[in-house]
């Protein structure tokens, strides 16, 4: 699955969770730039995540996600090792 493939996935997570699409993600997008983006919508964001694709992060993945890009790079790592 390609970056841009996740990423508008991801982006549909966050419309779902938050419920709004005023925001535009990039991989450098952080919560400080998404409305509504605090600890509890995270959660409620990463399992909506997790449903989406049908993985599950491990915790180390889910403490060194600061933006986007590395929310995207876990995503990918997690298909990679479903499909190897």
């Amino acid at each position: 699955m390609k970056n841009q493939d996740i990423l508008n996935k991801v982006a549909t997570s966050f419309s779902r969770v938050l419920e709004h699409n005023n925001f535009t993600l990039t991989e450098s997008t952080t919560a400080n730039d998404v409305d509504g983006w605090e600890s509890i919508t995270h959660m409620m964001i990463i399992s909506d995540i997790e449903k989406s694709f049908n993985i599950k992060f491990k915790l180390m993945d889910l403490m060194n996600m600061d933006t986007v890009g590395d929310l995207i790079k876990a995503i990918d790592k997690e298909l990679n090792a479903i499909h190897s």
